[in-house]
């Protein structure tokens, strides 16, 4: 096995009890501040909209990029079903701004600075030492810590609920689009 696939192994493993929190559960409420500084409210965005949440491990995540351009593809349907996205991640608000911007994003982008909605979620992990001695996580979090949230997408209705989700500790694996407009569409 390649040293890549052995060094993945060891990421998951270590993010296997960051299972997030199931459908059914009332999402946890929170404001957090968008690229540009300006506080975003999950509860004043569900007065209109059903809200998916999708939290990422940060800009310099390739794959989180991807998902997030794949999300901006579909975005004119998820409009279309009366609902809005928003990102997540335990970067600044710059990184927010620079993952808009790199991604080309047309929704709103959120810095989790003390990662308070990451564990609200139950989605944060420790990577361990392996990673560690990879990536310095102290430099790309913005409270300068060495946890990452386990990539994951939320779907909540107007009510608070959480209606979809897709929780994995595999970072590769993320919810298509499709399968979110399927769960919208159900609404």
């Amino acid at each position: 096995m390649s040293a890549l696939k052995e060094f993945q192994k060891l990421v998951i493993a270590n993010a296997t009890d960051a299972k997030g929190i199931p459908v059914g559960d009332k999402a946890p409420d929170f404001t957090l501040p968008n690229a540009l500084g300006v506080d975003v409210s999950l509860s004043e965005l569900l007065k209109t909209y059903t809200v998916i949440v999708k939290f990422y491990r940060g800009e310099w995540c390739p794959i989180c990029n991807l998902d997030l351009r794949e999300i901006q593809k579909s975005l004119p349907q998820i409009k279309a079903l009366n609902a809005t996205v928003l990102a997540v991640s335990p970067q600044s608000a710059d990184d927010s701004l620079t993952a808009k911007e790199k991604n080309a994003l047309q929704f709103e982008v959120l810095s989790d600075a003390k990662q308070e909605v990451i564990k609200a979620y139950n989605l944060q992990f420790d990577p361990g030492e392996d990673y560690h001695s990879r990536r310095d996580l102290n430099l790309l979090n913005a409270d300068g810590s060495k946890t990452l949230p386990v990539p994951a997408t939320f779907i909540i209705n107007k009510t608070g609920v959480i209606v979809g989700s897709h929780v994995d500790s595999n970072y590769t694996e993320r919810m298509h689009p499709q399968d979110i407009i399927a769960v919208l569409e159900t609404l």
